[in-house]
């Protein structure tokens, strides 16, 4: 009877210890990690979640730019997902770019109710070519005299002010805009992308441009020389309607791809985006000598009157 009496008290015993053993291992989980055990920092800094955190995006993946500039023409369908966007354009028709101020409230304030200035080139995609840049558009001039690689359309264009182009520079324009006010400058490329391909033997595949855009504000002297933005996009370049049954052949070429492969890609946009990029590192148009109303080291005239 003693004995029976016993069994209790020893159960108890053992639950004892292993309760004082279970609490001591809890307690010494709570003294390993401290107070901020339960962080998220300190969470996300275990080896479990280093993977996953490489891929987040990072804080300039998220940033929001100054300026978005919109070229008013649809993507091509026929680019995979992570390539670039590729444009397609008539030559010489007007197209549609909206310069958009994209600031935050506060956001450089010191060009509030000031005007900024844009420089447009049309670039080589290719770096092979942009090598020989100057070579391929003075053979460019060679053949077509008179004639320039890019233009405005002023009469189509929306809150632009002195816009000009240096005859010795056909592929770049310039003007002036208040980004507080709508902006919308039309632009016509007179080149077509089939005209600088090493042979001419026709159905030959047209070179790539670039549209670029670089925006800068005023200085201490009023010289438009202080980087705020730049932006470009790929673009080919067609003869007259060429573009659209370009557009057209992609479309109908995606149209017969299986459900599959449509997913390794991009659909087509109905505008495109120009996308942050460095500043052209050509810097001869930077302002030296003073004119009225609007600086430039080149002997500049206004679009209108050329």
């Amino acid at each position: 009877m003693a004995w029976a009496l016993k069994l209790p008290l020893a159960d108890e015993v053992i639950e004892s210890g292993l309760v004082q053993d279970f609490d001591a291992s809890l307690s010494g989980i709570g003294q390993e990690l401290g107070a901020g055990a339960y962080s998220m920092s300190d969470v996300l800094a275990l080896p479990i979640f280093k993977q996953e955190e490489s891929s987040l995006p990072s804080d300039n993946e998220n940033k929001i730019l100054p300026f978005q500039y919109v070229l008013c023409a649809a993507t091509s369908p026929a680019v995979k997902l992570h390539d670039e966007t590729l444009t397609y354009l008539n030559q010489g028709q007007s197209y549609e770019i909206r310069m958009l101020d994209n600031r935050k409230l506060g956001e450089l304030p010191e060009i509030n109710g000031k005007l900024v200035k844009s420089i447009f080139r049309v670039v080589f995609h290719d770096r092979r070519l942009q090598y020989t840049e100057h070579q391929q558009l003075e053979g460019w001039r060679w053949n077509r005299p008179g004639d320039r690689i890019l233009d405005i359309d002023i009469p189509m264009s929306v809150g632009i002010i002195d816009p000009r182009a240096n005859p010795n520079q056909l592929n770049t324009v310039e003007f002036l805009w208040d980004p507080a006010k709508r902006t919308s400058v039309f632009i016509q490329v007179h080149c077509i992308s089939t005209e600088f391909t090493m042979r001419k033997h026709g159905g030959e595949k047209g070179v790539p441009f670039r549209v670029q855009i670089d925006t800068f504000k005023e200085n201490e002297n009023g010289e438009y020389t202080e980087h705020l933005h730049s932006a470009s996009c790929q673009i080919k370049v067609f003869k007259p309607k060429g573009a659209d049954r370009k557009q057209k052949t992609d479309r109908e070429k995606m149209e017969k791809r299986t459900p599959h492969e449509k997913e390794k890609y991009q659909p087509s946009y109905e505008t495109t985006i120009l996308t942050e990029c460095s500043p052209w590192p050509e810097i001869t148009y930077v302002n030296n000598s003073p004119s009225p109303g609007f600086n430039s080291s080149h002997s500049s005239f206004s679009l209108g009157e050329g």
